[in-house]
């Protein structure tokens, strides 16, 4: 199965903020609670924060998908602490809210309950009601946000059966495709260009304020990404069409742990490591992935033994 998720913004009222923070208490009761017992599994975190949760005047299904978001903050820490990282005790800042129970999209309309009785009625957009009124579409669940709205949305595709393949080698400021037949190059160049702009925007900054500057810099580090993710997500969407086109399966090499080549002490100046850490290479690769499930194209992972010396032995890559 296929899923990705479509979003759009929207105008909250007091009573989605409340339910928004509402949840965020949630999940952080969650999470307090599974540290203080040590529960790893969502089967014994909800036996032992359910109850606890009962004084929130909240829709039940509202502090189970709480309970369920905080297991997964737990994993993903839990993880990090097995590959042998850092890290803090999880703390939720941000107001959301997300369920897969209890909404219903009825006339261009997504309604999701609030509190007892009560309903609140997003107007979708055009484009997000083309999206979930497709064939074969089920939407899952949503999230909210303080002014956005995303859909996760799934679909079962029949995988394409595939006469070829083409490979994707990722570059710095380019992706290539090709096989023996033909090579074809996508310019990504100005996604270098960006990050340099950004990064000499914010080193202009002369304001003796670290929250302020920090806060200016988060606005111009998430203008750089939505930028950067724009030029990448037409690239990897040509790709992904033409090769459904043409019926060839996408190969792409594994080069992780690439960055670790980039780091201090390794001889490299500064400015050549930030440039090099600036590459998106992991974000072509998920979009690359996520639209070829969604159409149905296979696609081929490389190991790392079998990634050495691709570009060595394909000069035109």
């Amino acid at each position: 199965m296929a899923v990705k998720s479509v979003w759009q913004y929207y105008i909250p009222t007091q009573d989605v903020l409340r339910l928004l923070e509402l949840f965020r208490r949630m999940m952080n009761d969650a999470i307090r609670i599974a540290l203080a017992y040590d529960a790893t599994t969502l089967r014994r975190l909800s036996l032992l924060a359910y109850n606890e949760l009962a004084r929130y005047d909240s829709p039940s299904y509202y502090k189970l998908c709480a309970i369920s978001r905080a297991a997964g903050i737990l994993a993903a820490r839990k993880k990090s602490i097995r590959r042998g990282f850092t890290t803090r005790t999880p703390y939720a800042f941000r107001q959301q809210l997300v369920s897969c129970y209890g909404f219903k999209i009825e006339n261009g309309y997504l309604h999701i309950p609030v509190s007892r009785g009560k309903h609140f009625s997003i107007p979708l957009t055009r484009h997000t009601l083309e999206i979930v009124s497709q064939p074969g579409i089920k939407v899952r669940s949503f999230t909210l946000t303080r002014n956005r709205l995303s859909l996760c949305i799934a679909r079962d595709t029949p995988m394409i059966e595939c006469r070829s393949t083409v490979g994707v080698d990722r570059n710095l400021r380019d992706l290539t495709v090709g096989n023996d037949q033909q090579t074809h190059y996508y310019d990504l160049s100005k996604c270098v260009r960006i990050a340099n702009t950004t990064v000499r925007i914010v080193a202009s900054f002369a304001r003796n304020d670290d929250r302020m500057r920090t806060g200016i810099a988060s606005m111009y580090g998430k203008r750089r990404t939505s930028r950067t993710g724009h030029i990448l997500h037409n690239a990897t969407k040509t790709i992904v069409a033409i090769a459904v086109q043409r019926k060839t399966a996408i190969v792409l090499e594994n080069i992780e742990g690439i960055r670790s080549l980039y780091r201090k002490g390794n001889g490299q100046g500064r400015r050549y490591r930030r440039r090099m850490n600036s590459w998106s290479f992991s974000e072509a690769q998920r979009q690359i992935e996520y639209k070829a499930r969604w159409v149905g194209l296979p696609i081929i992972r490389l190991s790392r033994r079998e990634t050495r010396g691709s570009s060595v032995t394909c000069p035109r890559c």
